[in-house]
């Protein structure tokens, strides 16, 4: 089964966790049959009936965990309030995805910690600001199509976004100046790959749900200002061995960077520039940010441009929509297309010298883990091609 975007109209939940499926019961139910049959046929003091039967206690221990009818709430991590509506959830269970609507109290169900999305874009100061606090909006609040009479946002647009530089908008609101919204206008794209956005009072509201800040914050365009994350990895590697985690899988690791504006690590993305193709802006963006192409004579850069193009020629698309950046606002918001280039080898990324570039404090290749924390949606990513390449999690 194809999995869900985890981004769900009204709940806004992304999932972390695991529970079984009934198809796994139905399997241990199986073995467990055909092992009483064989120790009913044969000797139970032979060495393989004393097997069997160790066996056979194991998998009803098993089947007994799976399907007590255990009663455990989907919890709120950030909140602490227990979430009563049913919601969707993709979930992995003996190696294979899923997709089911769960229900609280439902029989079958299992820990499952779920995290609402304006997560980061919501509560607390506004970035690289002194003084704008966004409005404060409790967690079953956020979806618009909850009522909340007193909601009353700070309108905040940076001064830099107001300068009217190249990559930003026009003020359109108290204006008669109209852009085409939920359309391609000119070079500039102003469609939503969530859905067909609202627009109200002739700017675009954010389809997700409220942040406690309107206006566009530090973002230049009204509504979807699209990015492009470019994953990078390799396997892990000690005395031409592939590394191994506690789970037997072999440890991946991506290449990433130190963001100069709030400290986190991230991947080495950016924004679209208006008429760019994604898979262009994901290489220029690596080389800017991991491999400080800018500063290199234009042979090197050849050389080096050379040297990735066959290995960003084979990226895979893992995630496109919305991502929950703390710079969102109810008017505009990030959305990006997350791809990854695996070095299966490692031949090519292997040979690279990292050289953090202008927009990035650090570079280095990190191992790919649960325990990872990093900016923005950017651990959600590599959890997707963790699962995608069987890697260690």
């Amino acid at each position: 089964m194809e999995s869900i975007n985890p981004i769900l109209q009204h709940h806004q939940l992304w999932w972390v966790g695991h529970v079984h499926c009934m198809d796994d019961i139905r399997l241990l139910k199986r073995l467990i049959h055909e092992a009483t049959d064989v120790i009913s046929r044969g000797s139970k003091s032979s060495p393989v009936s004393i097997v069997l039967i160790v066996l056979l206690v194991i998998s009803v221990i098993i089947l007994f965990i799976s399907y007590s009818p255990l009663r455990v709430s989907l919890t709120n991590t950030v909140s602490g309030k227990t979430i009563q509506e049913s919601t969707v959830i993709t979930y992995t269970s003996m190696g294979r995805n899923f997709s089911q609507i769960i229900k609280t109290g439902s029989r079958y169900q299992k820990n499952v910690t779920m995290t609402p999305w304006n997560n980061n874009c919501r509560n607390g100061m506004y970035p690289r600001t002194a003084d704008i606090y966004r409005f404060n909006v409790p967690t079953e609040l956020v979806p618009w199509e909850k009522e909340f009479k007193n909601y009353k946002p700070v309108d905040y647009t940076a001064p830099v976004v107001l300068s009217m530089p190249e990559w930003a908008d026009v003020e359109v609101r108290n204006t008669t100046i109209r852009l085409n919204f939920n359309q391609i206008d000119g070079k500039v794209d102003r469609t939503s790959s969530q859905k067909k956005y609202d627009v109200i009072d002739g700017v675009p509201r954010n389809p997700i749900g409220r942040t406690g800040v309107c206006g566009r914050g530090l973002l230049g365009r009204w509504g979807p200002n699209h990015a492009a994350d470019p994953i990078v990895t390799r396997w892990k590697m000690e005395n031409k061995q592939r590394v191994k985690g506690k789970d037997g899988r072999n440890i991946l690791q991506f290449i990433a960077i130190q963001r100069h504006d709030t400290g986190d690590w991230a991947l080495p993305g950016g924004m679209v520039d208006p008429g760019e193709f994604v898979p262009t802006t994901l290489q220029r963006e690596f080389s800017e940010e991991a491999l400080n192409i800018e500063h290199m004579t234009v042979e090197e850069r050849n050389i080096l441009n050379n040297k990735l193009k066959e290995l960003f020629h084979s990226g895979k698309e893992i995630y496109r929509g919305y991502v929950d950046d703390i710079r969102n606002t109810d008017n505009a918001w990030i959305e990006t297309v997350a791809m990854y280039f695996h070095d299966e080898i490692g031949s090519t990324v292997g040979n690279l010298t990292l050289h953090a570039g202008d927009d990035a404090a650090r570079v280095k290749w990190m191992d790919v883990s649960n325990k990872l924390n990093l900016y923005a949606s950017h651990r959600f990513f590599l959890e997707k091609v963790s699962q995608e390449l069987n890697a260690s999690w």
